[in-house]
């Protein structure tokens, strides 16, 4: 039977998931800079930009932090949301954590 189990798990496709805990929301924004966080395909200021998140923007994150200021996130709908993606990287100095 465990045999069984775990080929049926191998089989089934990935999913990303947030780390539990690491929900956040675009902030400290500067005005003059456009006022938007940029989301982008890799953790780059040289990578495209994927989309521009406004303030307060949800967040997932899709690793735990590792001190790289490029933080891997997908898109949500409000804090408790579901993923609306699309995945990308934002720079970390850009969002802040929301406590549950």
């Amino acid at each position: 039977m465990k045999y069984a189990a775990v080929v049926v798990l191998a089989l089934r496709p990935a999913i990303a998931v947030a780390h539990s805990g690491e929900s956040y929301v675009v902030c400290n924004l500067k005005l003059e800079s456009g006022g938007f966080l940029a989301l982008r395909a890799c953790g780059s200021e040289h990578c495209e930009i994927l989309m521009r998140l406004p303030l307060n923007t949800g967040l997932l994150a899709l690793a735990p932090y590792s001190g790289n200021p490029w933080r891997e996130v997908t898109v949500h709908s409000g804090l408790q949301g579901l993923p609306v993606g699309p995945d990308g990287w934002v720079n970390d100095k850009y969002i802040c954590e929301v406590s549950d």
